[in-house]
């Protein structure tokens, strides 16, 4: 007896279970249906629309199922691997999949999406894959790092093209060279490595700005309102002989303002202290050219890069967020600073990992210096009480707090219904 998908593609099956076949609601196995979805989705004008939609939704277990199945026939792999159609669950299990050509995935790496990328990177078969790594080297979502990596992996030979399942049949197990581990990166080689691959990424812009000297946005204290720095603390050991003698203090009294005198000289010293440090960062910084201060950027203490981030020179300042050694808790508060470029507030969301942050997309989005195209895409994933916040905040554009009323009401809706 003839299966279901050969009698819809030889049109020997009537309409309505042609409709019925684009909703997935046919009694057949799940990847046969797949199949047929696929095929209708492909080649038929009238129900390909609907199967498509179903598709889009069908059950990811069953779908993992048929992406992993070397049985699974070309056209749904294919289907399933174009960038159109992609679903990020399945692709693990397709990149893997040997049915899979090499080559189909070799054309669609150049352009893949950073989320892709991500995805293809942590891919063994890509990994050993001369031709799929050619083609993904020039994938421009790819950081400078991950690029270098790449051309460094093909220029030494470590790669080999995939070969078929019978050419590795035949080849004798005395004939395969063992496998030797990569010794661990050194935190300093993983710093070098980062450096060069930005280097190679920004040379045009660095060369363009080679002998523009250190001039930082705005003024240090801006942020004191912020509570970012904080002011300096009077002097505890400033001359007091104008002032009349206190009167003698009750006993408790005497230790308690003893105790608060000692609070703040130990907050005068801790301040005096981080002054000069930054006071002799500035030296160090403004000696530079600007290769020098990406260096540092990428390199420096976490001082550093706190004024280093505010370089009137946006190929250093974006260094910063490149470095290595950065940390969330530094780019939380680089987000909600006023006084950096423009370009850094932009540059902050294209990190996935900074994404991740609640704080970083918060103070994003109520920082008034950030685009209003940036704030508009971050402001959905705030929550309900910011969003009432920031509906009231009237140093962010009014763009932006029409956008924040909407959402907040809209969520707080969706709370009373449920």
């Amino acid at each position: 007896m003839p299966r279901m998908i050969d009698l819809i593609r030889a049109s020997a099956v009537p309409s309505n279970l042609m409709q019925a076949a684009a909703r997935g609601a046919l009694a057949v196995p799940p990847g046969e249906m797949i199949e047929i979805l696929v095929y209708l989705a492909t080649h038929n004008k009238v129900f390909g629309q609907q199967a498509r939609l179903t598709l889009a939704g069908w059950d990811e277990v069953s779908s993992r199922a048929a992406a992993s199945d070397p049985n699974t026939s070309k056209e749904v792999l294919e289907y399933f691997i174009s960038a159109k159609n992609l679903r990020p669950a399945l692709l693990p299990a397709l990149l893997e999949n040997p049915s899979l050509a090499e080559g189909t995935l070799a054309d669609g790496a150049g352009s893949a999406s950073r989320e892709v990328v991500e995805t293809m990177l942590k891919s063994g078969r890509i990994n050993h894959s001369e031709k799929i790594l050619s083609s993904l080297s020039s994938n421009p979502n790819l950081t400078g790092i991950e690029a270098s990596n790449i051309k460094n992996k093909l220029a030494s030979g470590m790669v080999a093209p995939v070969s078929s399942q019978a050419e590795e049949d035949s080849v004798e197990d005395d004939d395969v060279m063992p496998e030797i581990a990569d010794e661990p990166a050194s935190p300093e080689d993983v710093l070098d490595e980062a450096l060069m691959a930005y280097f190679a990424e920004h040379e045009k812009e660095i060369t363009a700005n080679q002998e523009k000297p250190f001039r930082p946005i705005g003024s240090f204290q801006e942020n004191i309102a912020s509570g970012s720095e904080e002011p300096l603390a009077a002097d505890p050991e400033a001359p007091m002989a104008a002032a009349p003698a206190p009167a003698p203090a009750p006993p408790v009294a005497a230790a308690a303002t003893t105790e608060a005198a000692t609070g703040v000289k130990k907050a005068a010293v801790v301040k005096k202290s981080h002054d000069e440090a930054r006071g002799s960062a500035l030296q160090k910084i403004s000696k530079l050219d600007v290769k020098g201060r990406i260096q540092l950027a990428m390199k420096g203490t976490k001082e550093e890069r706190s004024i280093l981030v505010r370089d009137g020179t946006k190929v250093v300042a974006l260094a910063v967020l490149d470095s290595p050694k950065i940390t969330d808790s530094e780019v939380e508060k680089f987000a909600s600073q006023r006084n950096v470029l423009e370009s850094v507030l932009r540059g902050i969301p294209l990190k996935r990992r900074f994404m991740k942050h609640y704080g970083i997309v918060r103070n994003l989005v109520f920082n008034p210096r950030t685009p209003i195209d940036v704030s508009i895409t971050l402001i959905k994933n705030l929550l309900v009480q910011d969003l009432k916040n920031l509906s009231g905040n009237k140093e962010v554009s009014e763009t932006v707090r029409k956008s924040a009323l909407r959402l907040f009401k809209q969520k707080l809706d969706t709370s009373k219904r449920d």
